[in-house]
């Protein structure tokens, strides 16, 4: 009677170390950003402005954020873009990941150069996506 006793206790106290509003404070939620608009309109900044102001809000320990961008979105990420650039490295510097898509690279004749260091390259965008959904990741398209 006592080994079933100390099995219930133990298990209660599982579940609610498990289920407690202090773990789930601790625990990161992992975002995928897909990012595919264009710039008309500054979409790529305010795309870039909306993590800042989400980090801001709730907590960079708390968020983990990968943009993967493909089509129109890649041009965001390119270092000589005057509207996004300051911002993907602060961004990058506040954790977030940022992947350009190669297919949309040589469709628009860009080259590994053109980009910060920050930027990291997949073979594709939207497989990468999946990939990341299949893990687990949130999806978020702004």
């Amino acid at each position: 009677m006592k080994l079933t006793s100390y099995l219930f206790l133990l298990l209660f106290i599982l579940d609610g170390m498990i289920t407690s509003p202090a773990y789930a404070e601790d625990a990161t939620t992992p975002f995928v950003m897909q990012l595919t608009r264009s710039a008309d309109n500054y979409g790529h900044r305010r795309a870039f402005l909306q993590m800042d102001k989400i980090l801001d809000d709730i907590g960079e320990k708390k968020l983990k954020i990968i943009v993967v961008a493909y089509e129109d979105g890649i041009h965001a990420l390119l270092e000589n873009n005057k509207e996004t650039s300051q911002l993907l490295t602060k961004l990058a510097n506040r954790g977030v990941e940022f992947k350009a898509c190669r297919i949309s690279m040589r469709a628009w004749g860009l080259k590994d150069k053109q980009f910060p260091l920050e930027v990291d390259f997949v073979p594709a965008g939207a497989p990468e996506v999946i990939k990341l959904q299949m893990k687990g990741y949130k999806y978020w398209r702004p």
